[in-house]
């Protein structure tokens, strides 16, 4: 039996990109993943060399997914990597965290633009992850709101003219608040769930986005904002 559709998911054995991973396989496609671990629900997997040198991490997974692929297409990447960490500019821990927030989600956002422009397909769609937070100033967690920001730089840049983006296709970036996974539940037992996104959601987004539904202009970056147990996506105007 065909695959329905083709799929790379960044980031695939983090919460979010397992549940992606997951989500795809139970609808027919073929989903291979990336991280720093295999996933073994995927159909393949790229596993990410850990590295200080971006430039050298960089080529690794783009020459992997280039071995992986041949001249396949894929009909989405999914961009779904990152993490949290606080701190203000006073922090001890400031470049530590800068440093990590920038492999978290600046590199990974980076190395699935480029992926993008060799193995999306025309028309197809790149999923990236800023913050809603990352909109206005993050005093106290510098490193997350710089990393984001730029995040949301790279999503806008790659909507323009000559950005090497496929004929057709779309760069969107989701910036959620608060993401309902096992480990946020964890470190925040107290916190108010039903603010809180479900995975359900942003997966079946992404679903509805690949396949023509709802599909957001290139270059959006879209807000998820749940409220009382209900989520709405809102456009962000900066």
């Amino acid at each position: 039996m065909a695959a329905a559709g083709r799929v790379l998911v960044y980031g695939g054995r983090g919460a979010l990109g397992s549940h992606c991973v997951r989500y795809f396989k139970a609808k027919n496609w073929w989903v291979a993943s990336i991280d720093l671990a295999e996933n073994e629900d995927a159909n393949a997997s790229v596993v990410v060399g850990a590295t200080d040198c971006f430039p050298e991490q960089a080529e690794q997974v783009t020459t992997e997914v280039g071995k992986l692929l041949g001249e396949e297409k894929v009909d989405a990447i999914l961009c779904v990597a990152g993490g949290w960490a606080g701190g203000s500019a006073k922090a001890k821990s400031l470049y530590r965290n800068c440093d990590l927030m920038w492999k978290q989600s600046v590199w990974t956002s980076t190395i699935s633009s480029h992926l993008a422009t060799k193995h999306l397909k025309e028309g197809g769609l790149l999923t990236l992850t800023g913050a809603q937070a990352a909109l206005s100033g993050t005093p106290g967690m510098i490193g997350y709101g710089m990393a984001k920001g730029a995040v949301h730089q790279l999503c806008q840049s790659l909507a323009g003219a000559n950005s090497g983006l496929p004929s057709g296709s779309a760069a969107v970036a989701v910036l959620p608040v608060t993401l309902d996974t096992p480990a946020n539940r964890k470190s925040m037992p107290d916190a108010d769930f039903s603010s809180w996104t479900p995975l359900e959601f942003i997966v079946e987004t992404f679903y509805d986005w690949i396949t023509g539904t709802n599909r957001p202009n290139s270059g959006s970056l879209i807000q998820v904002i749940t409220r009382g147990g209900k989520t709405e996506l809102v456009a962000a105007h900066l």
